[in-house]
């Protein structure tokens, strides 16, 4: 369940990143490095 959950938040982080860079802001930038680091922490307990 934890690794479909990281795969759906490293996927979210995509058009965070894709939202930052059109509208030039930085909240979906952090928004999508937090969803990358939290989906990690998902990841490395799974394991």
């Amino acid at each position: 369940m934890k690794k479909i959950v990281a795969f759906l938040l490293l996927m979210l982080s995509i058009p965070m990143f894709y939202l930052s860079y059109k509208m030039g802001g930085l909240p979906p930038a952090i928004t999508g490095i937090g969803f990358i680091l939290i989906a990690v922490v998902f990841l490395k307990e799974s394991d």
